[in-house]
């Protein structure tokens, strides 16, 4: 289970440390360096909302995670970055299973499963899987049928890149973690069922 506390102070970030939770995900990068900078090192954070390339230069020392890569060229100014500071990030594909044009992550799945290889040949990367967002619908069957694509995409990154090291399936949220976890997620991405509504 991956906390989520985008828009929360940094005292709701030590209560749950105090409560036992040590692995965070943030959506912002300057954000999540006002918020963890002097604890990066104590804790396990993730960013799970988009990287601009501009940013890249941030995550080494704070992010082990990037959960949102999009595109190769993103992939590969964070690899120059981290690979300048002997940082290795670890990172997600983001796969847009929902078709909604207000997400982001890549649609055509060839061409993920191509640049995902390009991605894992980059020297400061290492490709641990896929993540997406579910659709914003009630309907059930539809939340659960776009999870059911990210895993058998997620089975064919396995197939290409090798299954030692493609170990994450990142899916689910507050209101649809349930479903996503049925689907095989191996990750949550957590935030207002354990922290309140966001400010």
């Amino acid at each position: 289970m991956l906390a989520v506390t985008k828009t929360h102070p940094r005292s709701v970030v030590d209560e749950a440390r105090r409560a036992g939770i040590n692995l965070f995900g943030e959506n912002r990068v300057q954000e999540a360096a006002s918020k963890y900078g002097d604890i990066a090192e104590s804790v396990e954070l993730h960013l799970v909302g988009h990287l601009q390339r501009n940013k890249a230069k941030m995550v080494p020392g704070l992010f082990s995670w990037v959960e949102s890569i999009d595109a190769l060229a993103t992939a590969q100014a964070l690899s120059k970055r981290c690979e300048a500071a002997g940082w290795r990030c670890s990172v997600l594909v983001q796969y847009n299973s929902s078709g909604e044009t207000s997400k982001s992550g890549y649609e055509d799945e060839s061409l993920l499963l191509d640049e995902a290889e390009q991605m894992a040949g980059l020297a400061g990367l290492d490709v641990r899987g896929l993540m997406t967002i579910g659709p914003f619908v009630s309907d059930q069957a539809k939340i659960a049928s776009a999870f059911a694509r990210t895993r058998l995409l997620y089975e064919r990154l396995r197939g290409r890149l090798g299954e030692a090291g493609v170990d994450t399936l990142s899916m689910g949220m507050t209101d649809d973690f349930e479903i996503a976890i049925a689907e095989g997620s191996t990750e949550v991405r957590i935030g207002s069922a354990l922290f309140g509504a966001r400010s």
